[in-house]
């Protein structure tokens, strides 16, 4: 095989070395639903006994199971953040969420606006530092995650979240402009024991508002390609960095396929209800004197029953974009051009998995959760194949020789805080 001299793509920087063959090294899990339950089950108790006080130390215990049996080209990963970071973050929020609700409950309009706007301006910096933290705590084999993205480049992808508020911006006072009634509501309501009536609702109000949905979910969608673009190319593991190649449509055609899904089990849902009231309400008839009493027991069951399934409709699609979404990005990155990933998990498979585990999650009253959570994770996990150029001790050993000091990493622990869940 003639050498090749490598290139720069739009994914990283040129490779520090080039190895000429190709290991295939398969993904592993070698955790179990019932080590993980002990794990589990104290994580609950301590957290109801000290009234969620406990819930940083349980997020760090479940990271550092998962980490420690998932094991990549054989080795395992390590979950190295510090608990003092993790607890910092959680009281930082606690307070916040206090603050607000104060602010909400007391009638404070004022700061409540505030923090709504203090909460968009820093939603950015708080996804870039939570991202920062969790990838500079993760370790393989002496290695060490980075995410090296500029606060410049974090809130340029962060636009749709600016776009949105503008978007809700130009709703409102469309809405006023075509319909003048709705400003005199608007005051009277501000007015005490002012007569409050409805106002007129037109084609054109609905279509602006239709259109003020659509944009809204496009900006979601644009937002959450623009975060995980990101965090792939400006993810570092020694001088390496990672390799990107969705476009943004393709997510929007994840998006609509999932939209199809949900209206399918709407219709599904519905269609089930409607035979299986009809046909109650037909035995009933041919059964039963008091037709009228169990024919109300009928419907007001079918009504509960309907606004349940009706719930547990989007399951199914939410496990559909879930495992869509987990093939697109595992077959579409890489690192540099040393390591690439496939992905062959089945979306069929996983969304019976899912219903299944819903149904004895509920059947269980909640205590099959972790075997739910570990036979999930297992099957993403295990449906992912790492391809490495050259052999894993040559492709690592190069990655450490390359990666920063002890400088970078102080630097990396400073920037970063365990902020979200």
């Amino acid at each position: 095989m003639s050498q090749q001299q490598p290139s720069a793509g739009a994914g990283g920087p040129m490779s520090t070395f080039m190895p000429l063959n190709i290991d295939a090294h398969p993904l592993e899990f070698t955790g179990s639903g019932g080590e993980y339950f002990r794990v589990w089950i104290v994580n609950v108790l301590l957290s109801i006994v000290t009234l969620g006080i406990y819930t940083p130390w349980a997020r760090r215990r479940t990271a550092q199971y998962f980490y420690g049996h998932t094991l990549v080209a054989g080795s395992p990963l390590e979950f190295t953040a510090q608990q003092r970071k993790m607890v910092m973050g959680f009281v930082l929020l606690m307070l916040i969420t206090i603050a607000y609700q104060l602010a909400v409950n007391t009638g404070q309009d004022t700061a409540v606006g505030l923090f709504l706007l203090s909460g968009a301006l820093l939603a950015p910096y708080i996804w870039a530092s939570a991202m920062r933290f969790r990838l500079g705590a993760t370790r393989w084999r002496g290695l060490r995650l980075q995410f090296t993205a500029s606060w410049k480049e974090v809130y340029i992808a962060s636009w749709p979240v600016f776009a949105l508020a503008l978007v809700w911006f130009c709703v409102f006072f469309g809405m006023q402009m075509l319909s003048p009634d709705l400003a005199q509501v608007l005051e009277a309501a501000e007015e005490e024991g002012a007569k409050r009536t409805l106002p007129s609702f037109t084609p054109a109000m609905g279509g602006l508002l239709a259109l003020g949905l659509v944009l809204t979910v496009l900006c979601f969608i644009r937002l959450e390609y623009n975060y995980k673009s990101l965090l792939v190319l400006r993810a570092q593991v020694g001088a390496e960095r990672g390799r990107w190649k969705p476009v943004y449509m393709d997510f929007v055609k994840v998006w609509l396929a999932t939209v199809a899904v949900f209206i399918l089990c709407v219709l599904g849902v519905i269609a089930s209800i409607s035979i299986l009231a009809g046909s109650s309400i037909a035995l009933l008839a041919a059964s039963s004197d008091r037709l009228g009493f169990w024919m109300f027991v009928v419907i007001f069951v079918a009504i509960i029953g309907g606004m349940f399934l009706l719930f547990l409709a989007s399951a199914p699609a939410r496990a559909y974009r879930e495992a869509r979404m987990f093939q697109l990005l595992w077959n579409n990155t890489g690192l540099s051009h040393v390591a690439r990933f496939k992905c062959h998990l089945r979306s069929g498979r996983y969304v019976g998995l899912r219903l299944k585990n819903m149904l004895f999650t509920l059947l269980t009253l909640g205590l099959y959760r972790p075997f739910a959570r570990v036979s999930e994770y297992r099957m993403k996990l295990e449906s992912v194949t790492l391809h490495v150029k050259g052999g894993v001790d040559q492709v690592a050993g190069a990655m450490v020789r390359h990666q920063q000091g002890g400088l970078g990493d102080a630097l990396a622990d400073a920037a970063g805080l365990d902020l979200i869940g």
